[in-house]
């Protein structure tokens, strides 16, 4: 780890106060050492996978991590707190902070070491003798594994592997072979954990059920699908296994494979806070005979991580609420959903600005396309886009299919979603259609079936017979209701006028605001661009008042920090910079460190700018062609200047409340006489 961390990267006297002041304190020594190109640019991308799931880990360990385009060389830097800084664990703040940056493309040498520190962290000696450490240059030996922790011995699974050299990446991780548990054989276990990032807590849920594995007797063999390899276990260890674990907060590759064993699913932070409770369930759930459902199709696609869970649980059966799964299986048919949405929207936006609205009726450009003609250029570009366009409904479909039920639910969840288009449902037809694939594939997948028949089953069997239920369902059955639902929404929606609208446009800004990014954020965003599928001039309002309150919340906070510095720390100030652009180009995420630091004071507030905002857009009546770009298209804009001011009056109400809210907590925190005395840094993310 020599290029990693030096003694420069190590502070054992980190005097920050917050985990976003503690990650730009360490960051700012990784600038310092030119691994780091840009200051703001790394901290909302650490900021974004904070965002995602908390990075603090039980025994007093804050681990925030990212892989940033912003990093040019794979970093490591480590501070030492005296008063701990809360970075989410159960057991309380973390005293030992390490800041992990791999650059968006690292290699697996990088990566490999990464993983090899995240399992020497669930040593109590290396971390004891971290706290113990008084030189900057040992500490960085000691991390790099050139020093060994005081009395420790190497563990039983790492005793070939050279000193300073972590297993290799992504291979599984088995447990010293414990003793004989009466019959002649230990209880075997099989494990795949997995997280966001794919650096650390991936490596550490290994380490944690390998360890409590040793200590109960249980032979665990751990798959690591982290970002620094993925080597699949052998066939024959699955199949002598007695149970499953999986702790993942991104999709399992190739369920199948574990299909017929007792199957616990959790979260990542379960694997690393809690191993001995998992295995004792897997026991358990063996012993009762319990098989949970796992898809029974063939490998799943190489590489092909899934939406994102909650720490609470997988994506599984077993590891969540129904409400968590569901929200989980929409929001994959989502995520793929709005590549096509940002590509064909875009497009067709620019077609309109370089040939006007007729534009969409022209004449197929296979035929009729002259080169020297603005026109043809226009009927293109429209062309191109709405055939982009043509493929959202069926690509939600197919994804929220493929997140319930694995490969084999793509084929009839692209055909219900084409079907959905067939019978002008829409795309409350698309979610439906999706739901149906998934929930049909999952109830043939539970039907016992002959051994000779299994190698069919995902390619031929399941494609079939689930294609020809659903689209039964949808001709026949839901299709023509669902249509009619989606007619009487969009007449509602070309209907809006008055309050109506307004309250509409309300509540689409408090949803855009309220998480910035998050679920909600998403599902206003979805339904803003399903309505851009078959436009019409209530669904072109929503996307305009939609996408003018996610401006709101990044442009209040980078307003705030102009007008009343002295509110903010030097950290915020310098998030405000950044935060103009990431407003302007409707990046509402660039609000997300200032929630975090002061939750309580600025989401209520950007709430309260993104609702007037949203309503005033509405009663303007804005519209917008295109999904998405900010500023930027507002040449594409119904309503320019008025859309400009309703983005504005939202901005300075935000803008307002948070002074005031900031200002109040300000004035009762410094005594009288001594606020002009007392640095902003004092103050740092002082959370209500």
């Amino acid at each position: 780890m020599s290029e990693l961390i030096t003694a420069e990267l190590v502070d054992l006297d980190l005097s920050a106060a917050t985990k976003d002041a503690a990650a730009r304190s360490l960051a700012e020594r990784m600038v310092a050492a030119h691994r780091v190109t840009d200051l703001d640019g790394f901290l909302a991308d650490v900021a974004a996978r904070e965002a995602q799931m908390p990075t603090g880990l039980d025994g007093g360990i804050g681990i925030p991590h990212c892989r940033s385009e912003h990093v040019g060389a794979p970093t490591l830097a480590f501070g030492r707190s005296a008063r701990g800084i809360d970075f989410g664990a159960a057991d309380g703040p973390a005293d030992l902070i390490f800041l992990i940056a791999a650059p968006a493309g690292a290699d697996d040498d990088h990566l490999t070491i990464l993983s090899g520190l995240a399992r020497r962290l669930m040593d109590p000696e290396f971390t004891a003798a971290l706290r113990a450490g008084d030189d900057p240059g040992t500490v960085a030996a000691l991390i790099r594994g050139e020093e060994p922790a005081p009395e420790t011995e190497p563990a039983p699974e790492a005793a070939d592997v050279p000193e300073g050299k972590a297993p290799e990446a992504g291979a599984p991780e088995r447990a010293a072979s414990p003793a004989d548990d009466g019959d002649g054989a230990p209880f075997r276990i099989v494990a795949v954990t997995s997280c966001p990032t794919g650096i650390a807590h991936t490596y550490m849920a290994a380490e944690s059920l390998t360890a409590a594995g040793r200590a109960d007797g249980v032979e665990v063999t751990v798959e690591t699908q982290g970002s620094a390899g993925f080597s699949k276990l052998d066939p024959s260890v699955i199949a002598a296994a007695d149970a499953v674990i999986w702790a993942h907060d991104v999709e399992v590759r190739e369920k199948a494979r574990f299909r017929g064993k007792p199957l616990v699913d959790v979260g990542v932070k379960a694997g690393v806070n809690r191993p001995a409770e998992l295995i004792t369930e897997a026991r358990r759930k063996a012993e009762r005979g319990e098989i949970s459902a796992v898809p029974e199709g063939g490998d799943g696609p190489e590489g092909g991580d899934g939406p994102e869970a909650g720490d609470g649980g997988g994506s599984g059966a077993d590891g969540a609420h129904f409400g968590v799964r569901l929200r989980t299986y929409l929001m994959s048919g989502v995520s793929y959903m709005v590549p096509f949405v940002a590509a064909g929207g875009l497009l067709i936006a620019l077609s309109f600005a370089i040939g006007g609205y007729e534009i969409a009726d022209a004449k197929s450009v296979a035929d009729h396309f002259v080169w020297g003609q603005a026109d043809s250029w226009a009927a293109l570009l429209n062309q191109i886009g709405s055939a982009a366009f043509g493929f959202l409904v069926p690509v939600l479909a197919g994804y929220i299919a493929y997140g319930m039920a694995d490969r084999p639910a793509l084929v009839p969840g692209f055909v219900g979603g084409a079907i959905a288009l067939t019978v002008e449902a829409g795309f409350l037809g698309g979610l439906v259609a999706g739901l149906l694939a998934g929930a049909v594939v999952t109830a043939i997948q539970r039907v016992p079936v002959h051994p000779t028949l299994r190698g069919i089953m995902p390619v031929l069997v399941i494609p079939l017979s689930a294609s020809a239920v659903v689209g039964f369902l949808m001709f026949i059955v839901v299709g023509k209701p669902i249509a009619a639902l989606q007619g009487a929404l969009t007449d509602w929606l070309n209907g809006l006028s008055g309050s109506n609208a307004v309250i509409l446009g309300v509540v689409l800004g408090l949803m855009m605001c309220f998480d910035m990014g998050g679920p909600l954020n998403k599902v206003a965003y979805a339904f803003a661009v399903g309505g851009l599928a078959d436009p019409t001039d209530g669904s072109l309002k929503v996307m305009a008042a939609v996408m003018a309150a996610g401006m709101v919340p990044p442009l209040a906070l980078a307003l705030a920090t102009t007008v009343r510095k002295k509110l903010f720390t030097k950290t915020e100030r310098e998030n405000g910079r950044a935060a103009w652009v990431l407003g302007a180009s409707f990046i509402t995420e660039g609000a997300i460190p200032f929630a975090a630091a002061d939750p309580l004071r600025v989401i209520p507030s950007v709430m309260a700018g993104g609702a007037v905002t949203g309503a005033l857009s509405m009663a303007f009546g804005c519209t917008l062609r295109a999904p998405h770009g900010g500023i930027f298209v507002v040449p594409l804009i119904g309503e320019p200047f008025l859309y400009l001011l309703a983005i504005a009056a939202g901005t300075l109400v935000a803008t307002a409340l948070v002074v005031l809210l900031k200002g109040a907590r300000h004035t009762a925190a410094v005594p009288a006489g001594e606020g002009a005395a007392t640095a902003p840094e004092a103050r740092v993310g002082a959370t209500a």
